[in-house]
């Protein structure tokens, strides 16, 4: 397991930290997804760890980190803000931020803000949809709109007390079914991923994501077509370089996802992982890490 530090940033946020590696060495922050943690990340940071230095945070509201009360404490730029300041909390001015699915959307605006102050090099994004694209997707594309209908379950407060008596897990199984487990979790592993989603109070800090987020999931027999007057956030193009890895075989993120993103990026490298499922970093850790390493030995420091 992977030793932890409590870290309280400027906005009296406490975060548990893992931060490994040379001190010295370039920064690469990773950023976990909803239902995880920073175990997630477990294969990358034993595979960089001796290069460069690696800091994964249980990130706001998940496992023994902050959870305020609230949906309004979960909206993205709060999210993103902590990132900011895990960094000026360990004395970092430089970095590369790594986000898998939640963690990768909050990633995404990691990047934009980041590259607009100097702060962050280089983006790393794993199966989770661009900010621009993925609205437009959920209007218009069936195959996402019905992959996403989970969004109204977690969204919807009448199922917070089948989460407070039986846990996430509970909401889980209602909202997605009996899904077939990768068997590339480990017991361990799923162990304290069940632990971790019986606290009720994390539980519904983890929903509070996705009760924040501006996103629009409609039910399936809604038009699918943009509403009047529909415009895409309006973020600057992504200069800095960008790595997306892709599971291909992503349920709730079918690869439609990827169509479009190069006209947002400049510098883009877009690797396809076939055969792997939503958490990709797991699930095919050497061919996550090999697109890793060469992107990495590609780009400049962070």
């Amino acid at each position: 397991m992977m030793e932890q530090q409590r870290v309280t940033l400027a906005n009296g946020i406490e975060l548990d930290v893992v931060d490994t590696g040379p001190r010295d060495a370039s920064a690469l922050i990773f950023l976990h997804g909803f239902p995880d943690s920073h175990r997630t990340w477990r294969h990358q940071i034993a595979h960089l760890s001796g290069r460069f230095r690696c800091i994964a945070p249980d990130q706001r509201g998940y496992r023994g980190s902050s959870k305020p009360l609230g949906v309004e404490n979960y909206s993205p730029d709060k999210l993103i803000g902590d990132v900011f300041l895990l960094a000026d909390a360990l004395g970092i001015e430089k970095f590369t931020i790594i986000g898998h699915d939640w963690g990768g959307a909050i990633a995404w605006g990691v990047a934009i803000t980041g590259q607009l102050n100097g702060r962050v090099t280089r983006a790393v994004i794993a199966n989770a949809p661009h900010p621009v694209l993925f609205p437009k997707l959920l209007y218009t594309n069936p195959v996402q709109r019905a992959a996403s209908q989970y969004f109204r379950d977690f969204r919807d407060p009448a199922n917070d007390a089948l989460v407070r008596q039986f846990g996430l897990g509970a909401l889980l199984i209602k909202s997605m079914g009996e899904r077939e487990q990768s068997p590339m979790l480990e017991d361990e592993e799923r162990a304290a991923m069940l632990e971790d989603w019986s606290d009720p109070d994390a539980a519904i800090a983890m929903l509070n994501w996705y009760r924040a987020s501006p996103m629009e999931v409609l039910p399936l027999d809604a038009p699918y077509e943009l509403p009047a007057g529909w415009q895409p956030f309006p973020l600057p193009k992504q200069t800095i370089p960008t790595l997306v890895v892709w599971a291909m075989d992503d349920f709730a993120l079918p690869p439609a996802n990827l169509d479009g993103m190069d006209d947002l990026i400049t510098d883009l490298t877009i690797a396809r992982i076939p055969g792997a499922g939503h958490f990709v970093q797991w699930e095919a850790p050497e061919a996550f890490n090999a697109a890793l390493d060469a992107f990495l030995a590609r780009t400049a420091d962070g």
